[in-house]
């Protein structure tokens, strides 16, 4: 199943990197920007991590919130973010079932490999919980600044 731009929040819980529940309901009444990310500690996830910690306070200032998303446990969430002292907000799908809602659980391929994991993508819901964009089949470089520039806009 994937989201299309209009479409609502999905429902779904996860779990911060510091233990916490967060259900995507509660961050309703702000933009928000959800990106999903394959594995922490990798590199490309590392760079878009201090990415989006780096831009934190323009996120901020621009009134929006920024979540991290992968299916690593809280732990190593913790872990991540204390090695590279992100700022960004980490949370854990270890059930994957919010990958699932977003469309973003699939097969793909990496060095002629086929195997399932996380679609790096990020969506950007505006207040009132409706999708305003998507980014699919995400490149690093100069990600993060170009969701700033979709949020300010």
């Amino acid at each position: 199943m994937a989201l299309a731009i209009g479409d609502m929040l999905p429902a779904g819980e996860l779990v911060l990197a510091d233990g916490t529940p967060l259900s995507l309901h509660d961050r309703s009444g702000k933009p928000l920007v959800l990106y999903f990310y394959p594995k922490a500690d990798t590199t490309g996830c590392t760079r878009e991590a201090q990415d989006f910690s780096a831009l934190a306070d323009d996120f901020a200032q621009a009134g929006a919130s920024v979540v991290g998303i992968s299916r690593d446990t809280p732990a190593k969430l913790a872990r991540f973010a204390a090695k590279h002292a992100l700022t960004v907000t980490l949370a854990s799908d270890a059930d994957g079932s919010v990958c699932e809602a977003f469309g973003v659980w699939g097969e793909k391929q990496m060095y002629g490999r086929t195997y399932i994991g996380i679609e790096r993508a990020t969506f950007l819901f505006d207040a009132a919980g409706r999708l305003v964009r998507e980014w699919r089949k995400v490149k690093v470089a100069g990600h993060a600044a170009d969701v700033l520039a979709a949020v300010r806009s």
